[in-house]
């Protein structure tokens, strides 16, 4: 199937080509038709998937074959993002994809001045991008008015709901006309996005390209135990391999964030940092020094990691386990893009052991214990009995490489099962990574 078979319009075959696309992916094979009909619809797509062409190429074809009145500053579709940099990252494609229908798109988020993108908005736009907060702030101001949109888009839903925004969401859905099409992707679906679907999509059709709560299967991942005083050291090791060429550090918070960007900058290993703390142009540096080559490893906490979106990141490292299991599956995720093959790495020293446990609840796989790992913690028994060695594993993944001693070729695609992750209540959950 290519996208001509999608019954996508010349003008955007003709984007498309001009940006090197030629075969649909999962998501987009099965969500653009309906899109296209007007149906509601539920994504349940991990990062990476190629879902932001998945919902955009058929809204711009719904907006340039409609056949009403595109007046001055009318905008028409609403594009919700959890953080500024997915959002200009989505407002980067739907710009791309358009570029020959006429159709304009703005983008708007904080963290920078408001003037310059309400100049924009005056100019008038067709699809507007949007984080919740600056959204309602220009809301409050009057100058946005949401009762022209036709088309409104929730994306990674999930993402809305760890960082708080969803009272935000709720908000902004209020002020919605309740005639229109509503799309909601999300790469989990905890009760509480369930819960909110069921409240404002009607009939949606759901497109499910991975099993939910899972990860990315051509992931090869492991686990290191490792005393917290040693991780640092375990990380230059492993950056000792050349292989280990392109890599996304995850750290829990801001602060760890910038001093391991310092730690491995004296120790000559070109790094940066990107967390919510920095101004939106040191963002922008730091993630085109990355996309550029001229930083090696990008050290990220989760919610600044969410708009990176570089084809070739070679490794993920969790420097710090996430205490929320979805964002496991958001982080490894950043390998392994658009079908590419990926390594991830996790440091796990005693204290973070119980999220590794509802990590493998989640994703529903024991994540392999590294096999060479110098700088190792002692293990108690019980925890070597409930981890797979990466050479016991199941012939899938990259188990034969393991053995071959590049640290860039080891990990693992182990599809031992863990027992079904229980059902948690989103209120009581440990919020440590808050200020990520």
């Amino acid at each position: 199937m290519n996208f001509h078979d999608l019954g996508l319009i010349d003008p955007l075959l003709r984007a498309l080509r001009a940006v090197e696309y030629t075969k649909p992916t999962p998501i987009q094979s099965q969500a653009i038709p309906q899109v296209l009909q007007g149906k509601d619809l539920i994504g349940c797509a991990q990062t990476g998937t190629g879902k932001t062409a998945a919902f955009a190429l058929p809204l711009l074809q719904r907006l340039y074959e409609s056949t009403r009145d595109r007046k001055r500053g009318v905008i028409r579709v609403l594009v919700l993002s959890p953080t500024r940099e997915l959002a200009a990252q989505i407002n980067d494609n739907f710009v791309a994809y358009g570029r020959y229908t006429g159709l304009k798109s703005q983008v708007i988020f904080g963290g920078v001045g408001q003037q310059p993108q309400i100049d924009a908005l005056r100019r008038g736009t067709d699809v507007l991008v949007a984080t919740p907060g600056r959204l309602l702030d220009l809301m409050n101001q009057g100058y946005i008015r949401l009762n022209t949109i036709e088309i409104f888009v929730l994306d990674e839903a999930d993402r809305m709901l760890d960082m708080g925004f969803i009272h935000d969401v709720r908000k902004v859905i209020s002020a919605l006309p309740k005639a229109r099409q509503t799309l909601l992707f999300s790469a989990t679906m905890p009760e509480a996005i369930q819960e909110l679907a069921n409240s404002i999509l009607i009939n949606p059709v759901r497109v499910e390209v991975t099993p939910q709560a899972t990860t990315v299967e051509k992931i090869a991942q492991s686990v290191f135990f490792v005393e917290k005083q040693n991780k640092r050291a375990l990380l230059e090791h492993l950056l000792a391999d050349a292989a280990v060429r392109r890599v996304l550090v995850f750290t829990r918070t801001k602060h760890g964030a910038n001093k391991l960007a310092e730690q491995l900058d004296r120790a000559h290993i070109q790094a940066e940092a990107i967390h919510g703390n920095k101004s939106q142009t040191a963002r922008e540096r730091a993630l085109a020094n990355f996309k550029a080559g001229k930083t090696r490893v990008l050290v990220a906490t989760d919610i600044a990691a969410r708009g990176i979106d570089v084809d070739d990141v070679t490794h993920v490292i969790n420097y710090d386990l996430p205490n929320e299991p979805e964002s496991y599956v958001h982080r490894i995720g950043r390998t392994a893009r658009a079908g590419a093959s990926g390594i991830a790495y996790s440091f796990c020293d005693v204290e973070e052991r119980a999220y590794l446990r509802d990590i493998e609840k989640l994703i529903r796989l024991r994540v392999p214990v590294a096999e060479q790992n110098p700088y190792a913690s002692d293990i108690p028994m019980h925890v070597i009995q409930t981890h797979t060695k990466p050479n016991q594993g199941s012939p899938r993944g990259n188990n034969n490489q393991q053995r071959n001693g590049s640290y860039a070729q080891r990990g693992n695609n182990n599809n031992a099962k863990a027992s079904p992750r229980p059902r948690r209540n989103n209120n009581f959950r440990r919020r440590e990574n808050a200020n990520a």
